[in-house]
């Protein structure tokens, strides 16, 4: 990958972080205020985690960008709630996924009702992602997701793929959505430089093993992780920079499933921008 093109996919880039008792720590040590940082929400303990820990990354200067699932909001009133809180924290950023949770915890079964809710209420944020699958979905068609875009483009002003570790499959998709009339600028999911034997005892932590239970649902992402170089980001950038950075592609640039795997997260990151020259 040229220099140019590196610095083009990290000059926006955006770190995934799961709650924890030592998130806030550990991105205070780590991750530059100039960094994204966006805040998953789990289906075990609903949205009070998520909008604690934004709240507090917030106070600390932080641009941050909560997942609202939908499948986790009860019903108008507690969306109403959850968008008052997050205006009172300062965020005009939020990514609004279907989420798993099962069965929904109320009206909400997926992300365009929510998306057309937000828009009645006067788009109270400035900014609004939606969720893309280079990879098939288990339970949808893939031509019904990118149908999802189309439907959502209304509400939304930008897409965040789901972890794909086939660059040749992520630049076909990038491009079948273009082609499909979808210009929302994508942010481009990838996994940060995971190590098993870290994110198993991260998972312990937390204690829901939301980390494990997302890799268990995906065992070929798994066994990518588990096996000696199975995986690295920086192969999977190389070989899909061309189509990555392209002027049509319109990606935004990264987006970071950190696994809270955050201080490995940036070294990887700025090793990368001293080899860009940045």
């Amino acid at each position: 990958m040229d220099a140019e093109g590196l610095g083009v996919l990290l000059s926006g880039v955006r770190y995934e972080v799961l709650p924890a008792k030592a998130t806030v720590d550990q991105v205070l040590a780590h991750v530059p205020r100039d960094v994204v940082v966006t805040v998953t929400a789990s289906p075990v303990k609903g949205l009070e985690p998520t909008l604690g820990l934004v709240g507090r990354l917030a106070a600390h200067g932080y641009r941050v960008v909560p997942h609202v699932p939908a499948r986790l909001l009860r019903d108008d009133t507690h969306l109403k709630d959850v968008v008052d809180r997050l205006r009172e924290t300062g965020v005009d950023d939020v990514f609004v996924p279907a989420g798993d949770a099962d069965p929904p915890a109320g009206a909400f079964d997926g992300a365009l009702p929510v998306l057309r809710r937000l828009s009645e209420l006067g788009g109270p944020f400035a900014r609004v992602g939606i969720t893309g699958y280079p990879e098939s979905h288990p339970l949808i068609h893939d031509d019904l997701t990118i149908q999802a875009m189309w439907d959502k483009r209304a509400h939304a002003t930008y897409i965040v793929s789901n972890l794909c570790f086939d660059p040749r499959v992520l630049g076909d998709w990038v491009g079948r959505i273009r082609r499909r009339g979808v210009v929302l600028p994508v942010h481009v999911g990838v996994a940060g430089p995971v190590q098993r034997a870290k994110l198993l005892a991260m998972a312990a932590k937390i204690g829901v093993g939301e980390s494990t239970r997302f890799l268990t649902r995906h065992a070929s992402w798994f066994l990518r992780f588990a096996t000696p170089g199975g995986y690295a980001p920086d192969r999977l950038l190389a070989r899909g920079a061309k189509a990555l950075t392209a002027p049509s592609a319109e990606v935004a640039g990264l987006h970071v499933f950190t696994f809270n795997q955050i201080a490995e997260t940036e070294r990887w990151r700025r090793a990368l921008l001293a080899r860009s020259g940045d």
